[in-house]
């Protein structure tokens, strides 16, 4: 493959997912990663993607969401790691609040049949937790948005204002420490999840490394609403020592 083409490539990779990292596309592409990581250089001088901590991301504004199917391969075994962790913080009778991300779908996976209220707009959540006999599940109801399986819009918003919550696992299109704080990728889900940081008592990011750095296009929150955040490789000094200035418990896995 030319460089020319691989560029091309990489371009497409990184549109159709909204984010990949460096090892996935030194597979995808079959060149090292010390390749990617020049090619993403030059990508990102000519104004065509993004780098973000240990990958890149696409700089295509308000993007359509990305299926769940794909995204639920997309980084998968990064995600089951951060995901089981989630799963270790939840106590018996907890209220809890599941977004609709891929990371959720792997926490309600893995959850254990204990006495637990979960509040959720992911139809693949409710769905995992519905052989669960001790796990009540309560659906936000609304609009659905069929690329996510989740239910957005002013009637979900309205249904979120009638609960209050222990806590909220959350994820996200973007995190940048510097300006913008939690991004989504469109206006729908960013209401949504404002609504979710607004009833909840302790707020826990799940954000692989990709995340970092970014600035999505519409703002969920400001970074000090976080009580913690699961990630799964090590970050850079100063981002941890940004994250300690806000005190957010960092977990890797």
């Amino acid at each position: 493959m030319l460089a020319a083409e691989r560029y091309d490539r990489i371009v497409e990779l990184v549109n159709a997912t909204g984010s990949m990292r460096v090892s996935e596309l030194s597979e995808r592409c079959r060149v090292t990663e010390e390749t990617i990581r020049r090619d993403l250089d030059r990508l990102e001088q000519a104004g065509r993607l993004k780098r973000s901590h240990g990958g890149a991301v696409s700089i295509k504004e308000d993007q359509p969401e990305i299926p769940y199917r794909v995204r639920e391969t997309t980084q998968a075994e990064e995600k089951k790691r951060i995901a089981l962790a989630a799963v270790s913080m939840i106590r018996p009778g907890d209220r809890i609040l599941l977004d609709a991300s891929t990371t959720a779908g792997y926490m309600a996976a893995n959850m254990p049949d204990i006495p637990l209220t979960v509040l959720t707009n992911s139809i693949q959540v409710a769905t995992e937790l519905s052989s669960k006999d001790r796990i009540e599940v309560i659906s936000t109801g609304g609009q659905l948005a069929g690329r996510s399986l989740s239910f957005v819009g002013p009637l979900a918003e309205r249904s979120l204002e009638t609960y209050h919550v222990d806590k909220l696992f959350l994820s996200c299109k973007g995190v940048h420490l510097e300006s913008g704080g939690i991004s989504e990728s469109n206006e729908l889900q960013a209401r949504l999840k404002q609504k979710m940081v607004a009833i909840s008592d302790q707020v826990i990011l799940l954000a692989d490394t990709s995340k970092f750095g970014v600035r999505a296009f519409a703002r969920v929150t400001e970074l000090g609403t976080v009580h913690a955040i699961i990630t799964d490789q090590p970050l850079a000094n100063d981002l941890i020592d940004r994250l300690s200035g806000h005190n957010i418990e960092l977990t890797i896995v």
